[in-house]
């Protein structure tokens, strides 16, 4: 259930993140930018960065504690959909935020980190998220006998 949860809410917090925030970052001034991305930072570490994590790590658990009727390729799946958004959080948007942080606003990078996080992390822990609910559904139908 952890893993649902943090997954789902990884998901929400990670769209909040790329539909609102990343595109809202075109209209704050540039003299103001770098006050505003130190703010938003150690939020986004810990109100989306920490719970993802740990939605990674419970699902991991679930190899080990996988439930009856769940397959095992369903949680292999949903660990290498988790590894393709961390590969790409920290090889193309860590970067560019540390570029942000470092040189201030650029149009070119805000527009580059949003159409990476869409490709590279929205859709594939988009997909995990579905890959969940099937999980879910299969791990809470009746079975025959009860």
């Amino acid at each position: 259930m952890l893993a649902f949860a943090l997954v789902f809410y990884g998901n929400g917090a990670g769209v909040i993140e790329t539909v609102v925030n990343y595109p809202s970052w075109h209209i704050i001034g540039a003299g103001e930018f770098p006050a505003y991305h130190r703010f938003i930072g150690p939020r986004v570490i810990a109100f989306l960065v920490a719970p993802a994590v740990a939605g990674t790590l419970f699902t991991l658990l679930l190899l080990r504690f996988r439930p009856a009727g769940l397959p095992a390729w369903s949680i292999w799946t949903a660990v290498l959909l988790q590894v393709v958004v961390w590969v790409s959080t920290v090889t193309i948007q860590v970067p560019m935020q540390l570029q942000l942080g470092a040189h201030g606003y650029s149009a070119a990078v805000v527009d580059r980190l949003i159409e990476t996080s869409w490709w590279l992390r929205r859709v594939p822990y988009a997909a995990c998220a579905v890959l969940f609910v099937w999980m879910g559904a299969r791990v809470t139908a009746p079975r025959a006998g009860d």
